[in-house]
């Protein structure tokens, strides 16, 4: 089996959703590894994520990535050997109605800077970006057609065009944007990650890898099947005005991802929605932390 050895791994964007469950994975199933996580700790990211994983093996550094002394100073200081980037201004509706200014200097320029640094760094081996499906635009909602790595480049709006993190959603009315028939390809984290994981052992220098599930639910689907969960009824649905540049639909093709990295999905919606409701449920008291934090109230899907 593939290892990282000693390594150590610069996680940027690492106290957000994603990338803590990735450092968590990383450190778990290679002992013998260190992270060097940096985040700005805004709205997305919550140093609580990190709580209760090793200090000797993971090294937090507050930070932004478009500071290029302070990237400058921490690759020359920990001579990382792989590096990957979950950093950036996410949420749709932000890059829409508010400053679309954030999502370019972070996720444009603050990757130009962390990979300059990176570059300086004789260490390294690899790194890794991670996108989101909405840089290719959308696609017709009963196709059998799916994005691949050459699918061309048609994002829809000032977030998918800087590229993109994740969702919330509240024990509230559930919104919806117009009539919710939205589908996505919905993925498990830990599977998410573990795909990361192998993109950095086993990924070929400029290559792309499309990461998805086949896991196809649109919106108001899933609503309904939370709906049921808590015995509530349609009634709990609130329809919103849908938002500009609003994306009928996204499908991965990641048999490309399966054969060269090796990689396979473990977890499907089916049975692992069960699951993560009642992990939010257990954990109430976070949540309602990390909403306060990101100055969430409610969120629509």
């Amino acid at each position: 089996m593939q290892s990282f050895g000693r390594s150590t791994i610069v996680v940027c964007g690492g106290a957000g959703f994603i990338g803590s469950n990735f450092i968590r994975q990383l450190l778990a199933g290679h002992p013998k590894a260190r992270v060097v996580c940096v985040d700005a700790l805004t709205y997305a990211g919550n140093k609580e994520n990190l709580k209760g994983l090793p200090a000797r093996r993971l090294i937090f550094i507050k930070g932004d990535i478009a500071n290029k002394a302070l990237m400058a100073r921490l690759v020359k200081k920990y001579k990382p050997s792989y590096g990957i980037n979950f950093a950036a201004e996410s949420h749709v509706d932000r890059s829409i109605h508010g400053n679309a200014e954030e999502f370019v200097r972070t996720n444009v320029l603050g990757t130009a800077v962390l990979l300059g640094a990176l570059r300086d760094a004789k260490s390294l081996k690899k790194f890794v970006q991670v996108s989101t499906d909405e840089v290719y635009g959308a696609l017709p909602l009963h196709s059998k057609k799916k994005f691949t790595e050459t699918s061309p480049l048609l994002p829809n709006s000032p977030y998918a065009s800087s590229k993109a993190a994740a969702d919330l959603m509240e024990g509230k009315p559930i919104a919806i944007y117009g009539d919710g028939l939205y589908v996505r390809d919905w993925i498990h984290v830990d599977d998410h990650c573990s795909a990361l994981v192998l993109a950095l052992l086993r990924g070929e220098p400029g290559e792309v890898y499309n990461i998805g599930a086949d896991d196809e639910v649109s919106n108001i689907a899933l609503a309904r099947r939370m709906l049921a969960y808590f015995k509530k009824s349609e009634s709990d649905v609130l329809y919103v005005k849908d938002r500009p540049g609003h994306d009928r639909r996204y499908a991965i093709d990641a048999s490309k991802a399966r054969k060269a990295l090796g990689w396979k999905p473990r977890h499907y919606l089916n049975k692992s929605f069960k699951m993560t409701v009642e992990w939010y449920l257990k954990n109430g008291s976070w949540v309602k932390r990390a909403l306060k934090r990101a100055g969430v109230a409610n969120a629509h899907i």
